[in-house]
């Protein structure tokens, strides 16, 4: 199996036989931890098929809600190339496969490998990248484009979420995301049936939301 992921297909036969005695593999439920915020951050985590999301509580118990990662990706490998302890809670929100690697073994077996350490490096941009929007969102977005970039990225979870859920994971109020929708839809740049699943939307004036 190790040799079909992409960030080891390099490694030779003794590599990957090393790589094996030092990783587990573990299977998640959808509703089940993959860590939590605070946690000490022993085992390096590749999400081999899955989707989960990160989230951190605020001072008041709220949930603030990351980013979802979806198939094959590391998880929160900053934590381990800092040695810090886990800065957000990861949540399975879907049935999951997970190869848990001993960081400590990994970092001194395997991160000489120049070909390893360059997807590490890529990695970790993306994660930045990541980082960068969720800072954009939170604190240049209006609540109106918020609930736009949701819609036109997300589509798919909107018509799956409650809209408190949804509301939750822009860190708006419930009823600001049901004045929106009512907004859009008077506007003509949505069209939702009657169990709130989008029927058609124009993603072309909802990008005009947070484009400029």
């Amino acid at each position: 199996m190790l040799k079909q992921i992409p960030f080891f297909s390099e490694l030779s036969d003794e590599e990957l036989k090393r790589l094996e005695d030092i990783s587990i593999v573990k299977k998640y439920k959808k509703g089940e931890f993959l860590f939590m915020e605070g946690e000490e951050s022993r085992w390096l985590h590749l999400m081999i098929k899955g989707s989960l999301k990160l989230y951190k509580v605020g001072a008041k118990g709220k949930e603030i809600f990351l980013h979802q990662l979806n198939g094959m990706t590391f998880v929160a490998e900053l934590a381990n190339f800092e040695n810090i302890k886990f800065p957000a809670t990861a949540l399975f929100v879907g049935s999951a496969e997970v190869l848990k690697i001993d960081y400590d073994k990994f970092y001194k077996d395997f991160l000489s490998n120049p070909k390893i350490s360059v997807s590490i490096i890529k990695s970790l941009s993306q994660k930045l990248k990541i980082a960068s929007e969720v800072l954009h969102q939170e604190l240049v977005l209006s609540s109106e484009a918020k609930v736009a970039k949701f819609l036109v990225n997300h589509s798919d979870l909107f018509d799956t979420l409650k809209h408190v859920k949804i509301a939750s994971i822009l860190n708006i109020t419930p009823e600001t995301l049901s004045r929106t929708l009512a907004k859009f839809r008077a506007q003509e740049l949505i069209d939702l049936d009657q169990n709130n699943k989008i029927i058609t939307i124009s993603q072309t004036k909802l990008k005009e939301f947070f484009d400029n």
